[in-house]
Order: C-alpha cells, then sequence, then structure tokens
C-alpha cells in the first residue's frame, strides 16, 4: 500500500497523508482521523528508517512500568498506546521493575536515537537516578511526581482520595478503620497512608493500624488481611492502596467466616475491572487510568516540540464508587 492509495482511500492530498505521517500540527482534525483510519484498515507501514533521517525523529516512544502485573499500570498503557498512535508514534514496553540496572538497559534506547521520548512509571524513590540516567532527553513520569515540578507529570491528589474514603466508612458508623499498603518507596503508597492518618485523626478515631504488603498481588493482601483478622480487636473496616490487594483481602475475611461487609468493610484504589468482578463487589476510588496515559502522551509530544519549556503538572480528577463491600 502507498501513501498515494492512503491519500485515495481518506479522501486528501498525499501532502496531507505526509503531513499526518510527520505529525504536523497543521492538518485539520477531521483529515486526521480519516487518514489514520484509512492507514489503520489498509495495514500501512511507513519507512520509519527513512522518515528518522528525513525529520530526525524516530516517531518511537519508551514506555518503562515497574510493575506490569498491577491492572492499573495496565490501563495506563492502553491509554499511552491510544493516544501515542493517534499522532503517528509508536510504543516501546519496558517493565522495569524499578530496577536501575534495568532500567539503564531500556535507556540506551533514548542515546541511540531509537526512540524520541520516555514515559515513566517508576518509583518516585527511583526518580533521582533516573533523572541522571535519562538527562535532557524528553520525560514524563506517570502517577509518581516530585514535589519541584522539575520532571512533567500526571496523576491524581492521592491525599484528598485516601481522606475521602476513611471520611466515607468513618461516616458509615465504622470504628476501626485499618490500611493495608505496600512499598513506601512509591510516593502514591506514602501520600495514601499520610491521608488515611490525617482522616483517621480528623474523626477522631482511636483505632490506627496499617499492614504493609510484601508486593502488589492478591496473594500478599491475603497475607495482610491475615495479619490484621489475627489482632484484637480486629478491625471493622480495611482500606487497601490498590484493587488487586483489597481482592485478596477479601479471600481471607472470607475464608475466616466473616460477612463483607456486615463484619469488615473493605474498600480499594484504582477502580480496575477487577473492583466489578469481586463478590461483593468491590467500593472503590476511580482513577482515569487511561485517561492519565493518554494525558501522558501530550506532555511528551510537547515536551519534544519544545524541549526548553518548562515542565507542566497535571492532577487529573478522580471518584470514589459505592459497591457492596462498604
Amino acid at each position: 500500500m502507498s501513501i498515494q492509495k492512503i491519500a485515495r482511500l481518506a479522501g486528501v492530498s498525499v501532502a496531507t497523508v505526509s503531513r499526518v505521517l510527520n505529525n504536523s500540527d497543521t492538518v485539520k482534525a477531521g483529515n486526521r482521523e480519516r487518514v489514520l483510519q484509512a492507514i489503520k484498515e489498509s495495514n500501512y507501514q511507513p519507512n520509519l528508517l527513512a522518515r528518522q533521517l528525513r525529520t530526525a525523529r524516530s516517531q518511537m516512544i519508551l514506555v518503562m512500568v515497574s510493575n506490569i502485573a498491577n491492572p492499573f499500570c495496565a490501563e495506563v498503557v492502553k491509554g499511552i498506546e491510544e493516544q501515542a498512535e493517534r499522532n503517528g508514534y509508536r510504543i516501546l514496553l519496558c517493565h522495569s521493575g524499578s530496577d536501575v540496572e534495568r532500567s539503564k538497559s531500556g535507556l540506551t534506547l533514548l542515546s541511540g536515537k531509537i526512540v524520541d521520548g520516555i514515559i515513566t512509571m517508576d518509583a518516585f524513590s527511583r526518580l533521582t537516578e533516573l533523572a541522571t540516567l535519562i538527562g535532557d532527553a524528553p520525560w514524563v513520569q506517570c502517577a509518581e511526581y516530585a514535589d519541584s515540578g522539575a520532571v512533567s507529570c500526571v496523576g491524581i491528589n492521592d491525599v484528598d482520595a485516601a481522606q475521602s474514603v476513611v471520611n466515607h466508612l468513618a461516616d458509615a458508623g465504622r470504628q476501626r478503620v485499618a490500611l493495608i499498603n505496600h512499598d513506601l518507596s512509591y510516593k502514591y503508597a506514602r501520600l495514601r497512608e499520610r491521608g488515611y492518618k490525617a482522616a483517621i485523626y480528623a474523626n477522631g478515631l482511636a483505632y490506627q493500624t496499617v499492614e504493609y504488603a510484601s508486593e502488589l498481588s492478591s496473594s500478599a493482601g491475603k497475607a495482610a488481611m491475615e495479619q490484621l483478622l489475627a489482632q484484637e480487636p480486629r478491625p471493622d473496616a480495611v482500606f487497601a492502596v490498590s484493587d488487586t490487594l483489597a481482592a485478596g483481602a477479601m479471600r481471607a475475611i472470607a475464608q475466616a467466616g466473616l460477612r463483607i461487609p456486615q463484619d469488615i468493610a473493605v474498600v480499594g484504589f484504582d477502580g480496575t475491572e477487577l473492583a466489578e468482578m469481586v463478590s461483593p463487589q468491590l467500593t472503590t476510588i476511580e482513577q482515569p487510568s487511561r485517561e492519565i496515559g493518554r494525558r501522558a502522551v501530550e506532555l511528551l509530544l510537547n515536551k519534544i516540540d519544545n524541549p526548553d519549556g518548562a515542565a507542566e503538572r497535571i492532577m487529573m480528577d478522580w471518584r470514589y464508587i459505592s459497591r457492596a463491600s462498604a
């Protein structure tokens, strides 16, 4: 399939198709959509090497994910890919595991000009090391961010969201609200714990207990909940910092012969499909995960086009979704 045939399919000029392939901002939105649809339907594959030589860009984005098994991360990546393709880009996915050596391997793609920029979802504690490795290359951080705003980022207000969870539980008459957290090297974990503790204090609750899961998995959530159930008094509500941990906590509660939410209410975080798959369905904080990914791409393309521009920081809205578990 040639560029001329793409132009005929889309009903536009060859020059318009060329501008779309080169990510020009002079193309009307309707024309861009018709060209992209024609490309998709015809499985057209542009000559990336020729385009890179012509534009000094690869039209590729490196996406480094700390935990691809995390449903939230997977949804963010879907949003990144959608927006990247809409702008004529493709993504290369690297599962870094927040490991610096692993990150170094992926970041060689920057020095080799194989990618034009990078989107990361690594732990906050790794940002300084990543900054040294990335240097001046265009970079956007998802969900984790530095307060100084040195790196463009997109996420939500984790403190406010966590406070909302405890406030809802306290308003429902819960007196002993426990927290299942994860790895404090992640800023979101620290901020959600901060919000939890602030709301416990603000609601005058005497009970405050935090159990740390060994990893971000259902089995680790189950083990953390079992530790909470072994304590006296046991909690009458549990807030987990991810839906995955909450699902594991629900298994432990059920296996202990207790009822959800009558004996123990459970609230998760992220708003993934998992929240609707468990029984009873999980009350959770919904993050706009795909939109976070889309906005990250927009920020990165801004940085690619304006390398000397100031870092941008976007805080997205979140929702408390009430379901049967609380």
